[in-house]
């Protein structure tokens, strides 16, 4: 489906992006908000960027990862065939080498992809909460001390990460979502 989602700033800058028909997308405004905390956050920990789109839907925030960060490579997660093909077509023409689609549960692949990142976007649909809250719960046991999560949920939803295993870098709302930025804490 033609929407008014575009990439907001890099290498592909003003892309249109194709969403699946059930998708409820970061919109742009907030995807630039995140963003922009992400680059104070991201200055220095990282000389590459290897993240992962867990639920990925329209891929918008994997493909803002590989517009923005040159070298960067991006894991693309999602069950449904509407989105895999939405992610095929955003991605297309970006070097094929920088990214994997995986037409899978990212519930199924923590041990997977999870010790391969250092950024993971967790977002999955607002009716699915749980399977956020879990997601987040159970990646902690797989990610390198360092890793960045950045989770959306709807702002309605009481939540707090295990403050014993994830530092709470950001928590900010717009409008409907809630947006919480983590680093998994050293490994003791």
């Amino acid at each position: 489906m033609d929407s008014k989602l575009q990439v907001i700033s890099g290498a592909y800058r003003g892309r249109k992006l194709m969403l699946p028909r059930s998708a409820r997308p970061t919109q742009n405004m907030a995807r630039a908000a995140v963003f922009n905390m992400l680059g104070e956050i991201l200055l220095e920990p990282f000389s590459k960027l290897n993240a992962w789109d867990a639920f990925a839907g329209s891929g918008a925030l994997g493909v803002e990862v590989l517009s923005r960060y040159t070298g960067s490579t991006v894991i693309f997660t999602d069950t449904s065939p509407d989105a895999v093909r939405a992610i095929t077509e955003n991605v297309h023409g970006v070097d094929w080498a920088r990214y994997k689609i995986d037409a899978s549960d990212a519930a199924t692949r923590i041990w997977k992809y999870g010790p391969r990142v250092n950024l993971v976007f967790v977002d999955p649909p607002y009716e699915d909460a749980r399977v956020g809250i879990d997601f987040v719960a159970n990646l902690a046991d797989s990610v390198r001390a360092g890793t960045i999560v950045v989770q959306e949920i709807e702002k309605v939803v009481p939540y707090s990460p295990d403050e014993t295993k994830w530092e709470i870098l950001r928590d900010k709302t717009y409008g409907r979502a809630r947006f919480l930025i983590l680093r998994r804490h050293n490994l003791c």
